[in-house]
């Protein structure tokens, strides 16, 4: 109490105190007389829904995060090497790295913000479709224009 009367007299509005008005009082006096038979009852059983993960038990997704830590790290070592370098080899490994490495981060948010059986099957066939199109775009640009490398490097030299 000796703390709501300390801040009650820093916090004062039109020299009322805002902590001691007859509605708050009233009220804290009201909540305190209260039964506590009157709450219903907590839930007993906490009903969650499925997991989608089909490899329970497994290394599988230790190795999806190695993975995708080392591609990672290969997509900083061929920036440089693309840009110094050019060719069809790196322009293809670029449209690949490029491509598994949005569709892994992609698929991440389809599974922390898709929810319901059909949406998540609607939004990993989504994800594919966006990914096998986006591949083949790429590996399109490399074959009938400059290829990934040059691309960027001309955008580079503007």
């Amino acid at each position: 109490m000796s703390g709501v009367l300390r801040i009650s007299s820093i916090c004062q509005r039109g020299g009322k105190s805002l902590f001691l008005s007859r509605a708050l009082v009233a009220r804290a006096l009201v909540a305190q007389k209260k039964n506590r038979d009157d709450c219903p009852p907590l839930p007993v059983q906490i009903h969650t829904s499925q997991s989608h993960s089909t490899v329970v038990g497994t290394r599988a997704a230790s190795l999806h995060w190695t993975g995708e830590r080392a591609l990672s790290l290969l997509l900083l070592g061929m920036v440089p090497a693309a840009y110094m370098y050019p060719g069809p080899v790196l322009d293809y490994s670029m449209a690949a790295a490029l491509t598994l490495h949005g569709h892994w981060g992609l698929g991440q948010v389809v599974t922390d913000y898709v929810h319901g059986d059909l949406n998540i099957k609607l939004a990993n066939a989504s994800l594919f479709a966006i990914s096998a199109v986006t591949f083949a775009g790429l590996c399109y640009f490399n074959y009938h224009d400059v290829g990934i490398c040059k691309a960027v490097a001309m955008l580079w030299g503007l």
